[in-house]
């Protein structure tokens, strides 16, 4: 992406005294960079009082994937001993081989001597390619979790969290997670009130109900490669409430239930019945946000009951049908 003169520029403090008591975080930036990755935990440790300087690779300005320039402190090379290493994502860098590699040796410089580093969304494959997820738990958006325990099998992706922290090493969900984790961090370092504080400037919550499937698209948590498991689904989509018994998804299928059974576990690490709940979970999911009650999606969805729609819910999304339609419908009515 060309350097534009009139693009938006955001100014972060270009220097540091060696006098100040402040914790020093850097957050590692690169052209393509999610804004947001960048801009909402930077709020939070300005608001909490963080010293905080950008860095790139070679300490040019970079350019985000939204067009805004970014004016960084200086290359990593220039970097103090920093308190708090923060590394932002980009869409581009899961598909981006050469570019995971391009970014390892900056990286590598900034970490070594971090007290903690944290990844903000696809920041974990900038993580992942270092090794240093490798053995542990670790989170990114929701779309790429996949990608990220396929390209990295030793590690233990979590695609609902929101955040989690093993030792000095952190990892965040998507995007605004970022701003979950960087509280997270705020409080470790100054406990819950300072970080209380700081949310309430943000005007955001301490801490969000539920996990991040809840923003998954439908369809994404049961993907496959399989023709024929896919054709299976999809009949079950198209008609989440029609029977859908073991033995008549394997008549579909040709196969014996036995036979789909395996394929089912190999495919999802669990049984057909399993992976059908979800699809209806999903579906009910759809008619909340299109406006149906808990009780007509209960039914419509296949599902039957209020009770087992909430059950299965709040075990999927983390948070009960009715709070996720009033967050999820419409941005609301702007009238008064």
């Amino acid at each position: 992406m060309s350097f534009q003169t009139n693009t938006p520029q955001i100014q972060t403090q270009t220097s540091l005294s060696p006098a100040s008591s402040k914790r020093h975080v850097g957050i590692f930036v690169f052209d393509g960079v999610q804004l947001l990755d960048v801009t909402g935990p930077a709020e939070v440790f300005h608001a909490a009082g963080y010293a905080l300087n950008l860095y790139s690779p070679d300490g040019n300005d970079v350019t985000s994937s939204a067009g805004v320039r970014l004016a960084v402190h200086g290359a990593a090379v220039d970097a103090p001993v920093l308190d708090t290493l923060i590394l932002a994502g980009s869409d581009t860098l899961p598909g981006s081989r050469s570019l995971l590699t391009a970014l390892q040796p900056a990286l590598l410089t900034l970490a070594k001597d971090a007290r903690r580093i944290a990844s903000i969304c696809t920041g974990a494959f900038l993580l992942a390619e270092a090794g240093y997820l490798d053995g542990l738990k670790a989170t990114t958006h929701w779309r790429f979790a996949p990608q990220l325990r396929l390209q990295y099998p030793r590690v233990a992706v979590q695609e609902d969290s929101i955040f989690i922290g093993s030792g000095r090493i952190f990892t965040s969900a998507g995007v605004t997670a970022g701003i979950d984790l960087a509280l997270a961090l705020v409080e470790e370092d100054h406990g819950a009130a300072a970080a209380r504080d700081v949310a309430r400037e943000l005007v955001v919550f301490m801490r969000r109900e539920g996990g991040q499937s809840q923003f998954a698209s439908p369809g994404e948590t049961q993907r496959t490669g399989d023709d024929g498991l896919r054709k299976i689904l999809d009949a079950v989509r198209a008609n989440p409430a029609a029977g859908h018994s073991v033995t008549d998804l394997a008549h579909r299928a040709g196969l014996s239930t036995r036979q789909l059974a395996r394929k089912f576990q190999a495919e999802w690490g669990s049984p057909p019945a399993k992976v059908v709940a979800a699809v209806r979970v999903e579906a009910a999911r759809e008619m909340l946000e299109a406006g149906h009650s808990v009780t007509s999606a209960a039914m419509r969805s296949g599902l039957g009951s209020d009770e087992t729609l909430r059950r299965l819910f709040g075990a999927t999304y983390g948070v009960a049908p009715g709070a996720y339609q009033k967050r999820f419908r419409s941005t609301g009515n702007w009238t008064t």
